[in-house]
């Protein structure tokens, strides 16, 4: 997770407008996203079949991807993990965006006491790990996707709640805040019309790149056996049940969902910080 919007130098040269790696990572983005939203449509097979009889076969045609410890096929279950895996991290960037926004730009305007009572509480929140919160609230109300997606929101909040006081208290020294406060706007008025629809790019900008987090870490927790029911395919759960399957000189079925787990997550931080650095430049 990152604290601000920050642009790296070193990447710069490779985030330009026709840079192949953006529009790499723009198409798997999209690939993904599609799989995702298309994945019943699509499977071969039931994702949760058992055949043991082919057990950890190799690819065939039958098998694109071949077949894990337990039957299943794994190019099923990628597909149909592609949903969970990203249902998951959206819900913890709509919440502590949404959140995340109201608190900052309450604190941001109204400054004084308020700022510094939700100051104070962010930072209480920012100085606890997600993940131990994560893995603490699933011990009380156990598996599922609920309450790591909660969590993490939870998280997740300081960081937008930050970047938001920030921006509005910058939008705040402008001419037209000054200019509807004379023709009689009401706080409210000029927050949600006006000051929110200037800052509305910085912060999807950032929210794009905790998306990637967000799926790096709700993976983690399900590799962990903390995330989804076991019988839910899902990407971080699947490298989980693999590791049997390593042992045994059969890695296909861990490797896959490895590989497109740091795939996204790469994909959805460059997409993010390029938005980032173009707005950066457009913003006077």
């Amino acid at each position: 997770m990152t604290a601000v919007l920050t642009r790296r130098p070193g990447l710069s040269k490779l985030r330009t407008a026709r840079s192949p790696l953006h529009l790499l990572c723009l198409g798997v983005v999209a690939l993904v996203t599609a799989a995702a939203l298309l994945a019943p449509w699509l499977v071969p097979y039931d994702p949760n079949a058992v055949d043991l009889g082919s057990a950890l076969a190799a690819p065939s045609p039958e098998h694109l991807l071949g077949v894990d410890a337990a039957g299943r096929d794994t190019f099923s279950r990628l597909l149909l993990g592609a949903r969970t895996s990203l249902l998951g991290p959206l819900g913890v960037v709509v919440f502590s965006t949404v959140a995340g926004v109201a608190v900052g730009m309450a604190a941001g305007w109204r400054g004084g006491w308020l700022d510094s009572v939700l100051s104070r509480s962010t930072e209480l929140v920012f100085a606890f790990p997600g993940m131990l919160l994560a893995i603490l609230i699933i011990s009380i109300y156990g598996e599922g996707l609920l309450a790591p997606v909660v969590a993490l929101s939870v998280a997740y909040l300081p960081y937008v709640s930050r970047l938001t006081r920030s921006l509005v208290l910058a939008e705040r020294e402008r001419p037209y805040v000054s200019a509807y406060q004379v023709q009689g706007h009401s706080a409210l008025q000029i927050c949600l019309r006006h000051v929110l629809p200037n800052i509305a790019p910085v912060v999807l900008a950032q929210s794009t790149i905790n998306f990637g987090y967000a799926l790096m870490d709700l993976a983690g927790l399900s590799f962990l056996g903390l995330g989804v029911p076991a019988l839910t395919p899902d990407w971080g759960r699947m490298v989980f049940d693999g590791q049997t399957a390593i042992q045994q000189g059969y890695p296909l079925s861990a490797i896959l969902p490895s590989v497109l787990i740091v795939l996204t997550v790469v994909a959805f931080n460059v997409v993010g910080e390029r938005w980032a650095d173009r707005v950066a430049r457009r913003t006077p």
